[in-house]
């Protein structure tokens, strides 16, 4: 006997995946009786569906989810990173383009932070994305008005404490000091709330300005402000296919499910069945594994159909546009073969176990 696969699943994560609300804002929005499917209001979150039912959401029909997509945003300050503000303040969902439909971002910048947000409309990948277990560096340029000392940028670097708060070890360099300002790169791991602001003010530091430049392999690059791009499918797939398994929806759509996680009880930094010392090599941005970047150039050689180069940061190309071979930092480029025909070496033979005979070295010879 024959079955049919079962597509269905939670309304919560439908909802989610077609970026109405993260899984937890659904089951609020079912609580407070604004969820209803074929006509009917919802009073918990363990309904299923398929896709195929009337849902609705406040008395508007929900699409079933498009194909996972995934957009790089510079943000510019002066705007919230939130669909709804209480105080009418104008929104990031306010100032994007309207034909891309409804996203969600994947993490925040506050008011007066900058730079580099992702957006999708897949709420599953947003949430995959989001965990400190990722690994993602996010970094930042910051400007700050003070200077820091080595000790200070110990304390940083090893994790510091503010109002009970601990915040993991950052990454900090100094790049340049301009009058009574300074300028940092930062790199952090979990993304708490104003982490890097809070963490700065601790060591002396009044940050007074902030631009977010990277969030994992993805880059701010040549973005202008106010400009949004869409990641290929073909990068997005190269970049995330460590994190998530690009399924199908019943409608036969590409959607993000999380992997499940290979909970055995293991050393840190062992990978699944390794020796201890072993590192878990779990795709690029993660720890273990040398930061593989997405600038611009690469997203255009995906969207022109070029090869992309999976060892390099960028696939680099010549005057003609073509890939030039060009070997890894620290591999010595392959020797070049001879095409002459071997032939027998002259000069005297060498009898087994014996001194090589042929007649004296000519003066001012190699001894």
């Amino acid at each position: 006997m024959t079955g049919t696969a079962d597509t269905s699943e939670r309304i919560a994560k439908f909802l989610a995946r077609a970026g109405v609300a993260s899984r937890r804002e659904v089951e609020r929005m079912i609580e407070g009786g604004r969820v209803k499917v074929d006509g009917k209001t919802l009073d918990t979150p363990a309904f299923k569906v398929t896709g195929t039912e009337n849902i609705e959401v406040d008395g508007k029909r929900i699409e079933p989810p498009a194909a996972t997509k995934l957009w790089r945003y510079h943000k510019p300050d002066g705007l919230v990173t939130t669909h709804a503000d209480p105080e009418g303040r104008e929104t990031v969902f306010d100032a994007i383009p309207k034909d891309i439909g409804r996203v969600i971002s994947i993490g925040r910048l506050d008011l007066t932070s900058e730079g580099l947000l992702l957006l999708t409309n897949d709420g599953a990948l947003a949430r995959a994305l989001e965990l400190p277990s990722t690994g993602w560096t996010r970094r930042y340029r910051a400007r700050a008005f003070g200077s820091i000392s080595e000790s200070a940028l110990k304390i940083l670097r090893a994790g510091v404490t503010v109002e009970g708060i601990k915040y993991g070890p950052m990454e900090v360099e100094v790049e340049r000091e301009t009058g009574s300002n300074i300028w940092l790169e930062v790199g952090i791991r979990e993304g708490k709330n104003r982490e890097v602001r809070k963490a700065l003010d601790a060591v002396g530091l009044r940050v007074n300005r902030l631009i977010r430049i990277a969030y994992g392999p993805f880059q701010l690059g040549q973005l202008e402000k106010g400009e949004i791009k869409s990641v290929p499918s073909r990068v997005l797939h190269d970049q995330c296919g460590h994190l998530i398994d690009m399924g199908d929806t019943p409608t036969g759509q590409a959607i993000a499910k999380p992997r499940p996680a290979n909970r055995a009880a293991r050393k840190p930094g062992q990978k699944p069945g390794g020796k201890p010392g072993q590192r878990a090599m779990g795709g690029p941005g993660q720890p273990g594994l040398p930061k593989r970047e997405v600038d611009d150039s690469l997203l255009e050689d995906a969207r022109k159909g070029r090869p992309l180069d999976a060892k390099s940061t960028r696939a680099r190309r010549g005057k003609d546009g073509k890939p030039t071979a060009k070997p890894a930092p620290g591999r010595a480029a392959p020797r070049a073969t001879s095409s002459r025909p071997d032939t027998p070496r002259t000069g005297g033979s060498r009898k087994p176990g014996g001194p090589r005979t042929g007649g004296p070295r000519k003066p001012g010879g190699r001894s």
